[in-house]
């Protein structure tokens, strides 16, 4: 039986699939943007592009720090991102246009009555479910990258960055059209500054609920994301709700919520971190007679800063080759033990297991073959600081003789 290849778990090759994808979120994202020139001034919409992206970087990296356990495909989270910006906030706008025409005209009401309406029942039910269609999407195509909760929250939080982006772009043409400077100024205080995580905390409990079902089978799995869903679009209607009929009072209250909603979801990551430790620990050992694993590694992959240090000394001593040695053999050891507990779940079949552990195990040795061998220890006995494998390093074990199976297909160890 071929195994995929080593190296499956780290390539980054973008697919044709994916190129198409991001030519569509593109032109999407242009025709989103072309409306917000349609209806202000040129010069209204660059100033609101601008205030729109500048804390994009920064929102990224808050979003990206929680995620240094087992980093996610880079061309998945840009897909998610763009599919944010452009598709989703696309046919959201259009759908929302469409709503508020309705009950203005067809129901006869008034048209501020009309957009507190709309905002408030119809756009959470819109936007949520357009930022949840490409979470359904990874439940569907790339079910192995849902590895618990984790990644449910980055990827809806990257769907929800590109989200806001773009629609914040045309909430500041808008204030600058009706208001000039100073509503500019109060909306991007409240778009921009005090609540740039609520659409990440909306569609997170959507992300949670898919990769809760990602890792499970039966038709429980539905009705979580069901409820998943509903959540995300109460919370999204109590938010605009508050903020249309209550005021200034009443977008606290809406904000202390989502600092709730804020704390919980940092809760289930920390959680999540120690679950994805605990595999590490329970599973990985069992590998030790292949001279791949030792208990060193083990210490070292169960700790953030342990990584960090292993990263350090991988780079002193061996330069960018010897740094992305160690980033690789550091992911696919993850993998391992998050290929086992798919395994328990029965979330996969004995062959897919038999050939994702053959790769991760092949990319493994390929990483620590390239690991720098470290310096001798100093006059006196003086240890260096940071990650020490020892002095020889792993066998050079070929082929598939350094491949041992595990006590029982996806059983937890004693």
């Amino acid at each position: 039986m071929a195994s995929r290849d080593p190296r499956w778990v780290l390539r980054e090759r973008p697919s044709v699939a994916l190129i198409a994808g991001l030519v569509l979120t593109g032109l999407c994202a242009l025709v989103s943007f072309s409306f917000d020139v349609l209806n202000g001034d040129p010069v209204y919409f660059f100033i609101a592009l601008g205030l729109a992206l500048a804390p994009v970087p920064v929102l990224l990296a808050a979003v990206l720090a929680l995620d240094r356990m087992e980093p996610e495909p880079r061309s998945n989270l840009i897909f998610a991102f763009a599919w944010g910006a452009g598709v989703a906030v696309l046919v959201a706008g259009v759908i929302n246009s469409f709503n508020l025409f309705y009950i203005e005209n067809a129901v006869r009401l008034g048209y501020d009555y009309a957009r507190n309406v709309a905002a408030t029942f119809g756009a959470p039910v819109v936007e949520e479910t357009m930022k949840g269609l490409v979470l359904l999407g990874l439940l569907r195509f790339k079910r192995a990258e849902l590895d618990g909760p984790t990644d449910g929250i980055i990827y809806a939080s990257m769907v929800g960055l590109g989200f806001a982006m773009s629609e914040n772009v045309s909430y500041y043409v808008a204030a600058l059209d009706d208001l000039g400077a100073q509503g500019l100024a109060v909306t991007v205080v409240l778009r921009g500054i005090l609540a740039p995580f609520a659409h990440p905390l909306f569609t997170s409990m959507i992300g949670v609920a898919v990769a809760y079902a990602a890792q499970r089978q039966g038709p429980m799995r539905i009705f979580v994301i069901a409820a998943g869903w509903i959540g995300a679009m109460a919370l999204h209607g109590i938010w605009n709700g508050f903020a249309s009929y209550v005021g200034i009072g009443g977008l606290a209250i809406a904000y202390l919520l989502l600092m709730v909603v804020l704390f919980v979801m940092i809760w289930i990551v920390f959680r999540d971190r120690k679950r994805i430790v605990g595999l590490i620990q329970s599973y990985l050992p069992a590998y030790e007679p292949t001279g791949l694993v030792a208990q060193y590694d083990v210490n070292m992959l169960s700790s953030l800063p342990g990584r960090r240090h292993a990263r350090q000394w991988a780079k002193t001593h061996g330069g960018r080759g010897g740094l992305r040695a160690m980033n690789d053999y550091q992911l696919a050891a993850t993998e391992l033990g998050l290929l086992h507990e798919r395994a328990r779940r029965r979330v996969i079949d004995e062959r897919t297991f038999d050939e994702e552990q053959q790769a991760l195990l092949e990319c493994m040795a390929g990483a620590r073959a390239q690991f720098p061998v470290p310096p001798p220890a100093p006059p006196g006995g003086g240890a260096s600081s940071g990650y020490q494998p020892g002095q020889g390093g792993p066998p050079n074990l070929p082929g598939a003789s350094y491949r041992r199976p595990f006590p029982g297909y996806g059983a937890h160890p004693d």
